[in-house]
């Protein structure tokens, strides 16, 4: 039998505790496997079920939580779940964070465009990128040849601008406290990336250079793109200079480019996620803020 851990966090606590260990139960034996114990958990409810599929534990853990997800869904329950076998639960070493629309509230090069005026156009490629319908670099490098002209001005306009999502603060600074490195990994742009870097105090920021000349931008991106390729290797390589696993990491984002890092951590969680990357995360927080992941994780 394979032990699972289950955490359901109600955001409006719309269910009585013991209403909602027995959502967790219904929704188990759909699924073949049986509820072992439970208990109240932060916000919520913390179960341990018991299992004998045959399917890889890890995706066995995400179906586990779309069951879950649904049977709320259809009761009116908002939750923030998480499902981790029990025996690739670690105490996490490494976090390694998206950043727009993930650590902070925005996606950067949607306000770029917006102050160019080529808004429009920039948010649907954007979209298409993030639902993964269109290839990342390719769409990454059409989207910033529509900010040529840009005065450098902007940027440092948008830098100051930029909003930490919910939770994002007490999530790094809980992290930072157990001795965890943070980190980001980013398609978006180092203007910003390198900023929020030295403002947290984060180990590392991986993100993509913008081009500049005479004072503007130049609608090109300088070296390699940071694709989700990309961003699976950062976490690897954060964890190796650290000294840890991969397992150990956890990792946080909220589109389909971030499928390949949440796949590389020990624990990838999906925030406010497309449905791309919500179909596969080992955790999903649609409703309260990133300070959730520690529940999660305690």
């Amino acid at each position: 039998m394979t032990h699972f851990v289950v955490t359901a966090l109600d955001a409006s606590r719309s269910l009585p505790l013991h209403a909602l260990g027995e959502l967790i139960e219904h929704s188990a034996h759909r699924l073949h496997a049986q509820v072992a114990e439970r208990a109240e958990h932060g916000t919520g409810v913390r179960a341990v079920l018991e299992s004998g599929s045959t399917e890889p534990a890890r995706a066995h853990a995400v179906n586990l939580r779309r069951s879950l997800a649904q049977d709320a869904a259809a009761a009116g329950v908002r939750l923030d779940l998480a499902v981790q076998p029990s025996d690739l639960r670690r105490p996490p070493r490494l976090l390694v964070m998206d950043m727009d629309s993930t650590l902070i509230t925005i996606e950067v090069i949607d306000e770029l465009a917006r102050r160019h005026g080529v808004g429009a156009e920039v948010a649907a490629i954007t979209e298409r990128a993030m639902r993964g319908e269109l290839d990342f670099e390719a769409s990454l490098r059409a989207r910033v040849h529509k900010l040529a002209g840009l005065p450098a001005s902007a940027l440092d306009a948008v830098a100051a601008s930029l909003e930490l999502s919910p939770g994002a603060a007490e999530l790094i600074a809980a992290m930072q406290a157990r001795g965890v490195a943070v980190a980001i990994a980013s398609g978006g742009f180092s203007f910003a990336a390198d900023l929020l870097r030295q403002r947290l105090g984060l180990t590392a920021a991986f993100s993509n250079q913008l081009e500049l000349s005479a004072g503007a931008l130049t609608g090109r991106v300088l070296g390699n793109v940071v694709t989700a390729e990309r961003k699976a290797e950062v976490v690897h390589e954060l964890a190796a200079a650290a000294g840890v696993t991969p397992q150990e990491a956890v990792a946080i984002g909220d589109g389909a480019n971030d499928r390949l890092m949440l796949a590389a951590a020990g624990f990838g969680v999906a925030f406010r996620a497309k449905p791309a990357l919500a179909a596969v995360a080992d955790a999903t927080i649609d409703h309260g803020g990133l300070e959730r992941v520690l529940e999660m994780l305690d």
